[in-house]
């Protein structure tokens, strides 16, 4: 999924983005960009380290300094409004976009700092009590499995019930369905859970 670019290349794709930036929306730009972890940008500045192993995907990118006082333990910044999440190793030299589900309505979004708190590996799930009370029919318990809405890993954070994980369900990624967690491609999050540690700074915008 990582792509290592050089200055020469990046600065074709800088140019050829600019051509084409102007048809390019801030939305989802069709079912098909769900279905792919790569999708067309608009320019982006890229971390400054020259060695850096980076992807790009997701409709928009970020400098980490605005977010972020430092870089210690690495740092995650979830942009809810472009459904990509972004990934800063402590040294700079990783870089990650990974696109993401986020919730399917304001009232569920929670947007501000947290960190991430216990990484794990074939998570089970639970519903809410606000889940339950909206949707009574859903079992109280599911295991680690296919049919399990964490798919293969999570990050917890430091807020109650909120998770960045995987799904089985690869439709929901690049849209508004999630119930306040943010969900990525299983490939992805086990990507990121490697590259994560406890402690690491996460920020939702």
């Amino acid at each position: 999924m990582s792509k290592s670019t050089s200055p020469l290349s990046r600065r074709r794709f800088i140019a050829t983005g600019a051509a084409l930036a102007g048809g390019v929306s801030t939305g989802l730009a069709s079912g098909a960009w769900a279905q792919s972890s790569t999708s067309l940008v608009t320019p982006a500045v890229v971390p400054t380290a020259e060695n850096a192993t980076r992807n790009i995907s997701g409709f928009r990118a970020h400098h980490w300094e605005p977010y972020f006082a430092n870089l210690d333990n690495g740092a995650i910044l979830v942009d809810v409004k472009a459904r990509t999440l972004h990934y800063w190793s402590e040294d700079q030299s990783v870089f990650k976009i990974y696109p993401t589900s986020v919730p399917e309505t304001a009232d569920l979004t929670r947007l501000g700092r947290t960190s991430v708190t216990q990484k794990v590996v074939g998570p089970s799930w639970r519903p809410t009590p606000s889940m339950i009370k909206r949707n009574p029919e859903w079992p109280p318990y599911v295991p680690p499995g296919p049919d399990n809405p964490l798919g293969t890993h999570a990050l917890y954070l430091s807020w109650q019930y909120y998770r960045i994980h995987g799904t089985h369900d690869t439709r929901k990624i690049g849209r508004p369905s999630s119930n306040g967690c943010i969900g990525l491609y299983n490939e992805d999050i086990q990507e990121l859970f490697s590259l994560t540690n406890v402690g690491t700074q996460v920020l939702l915008i």
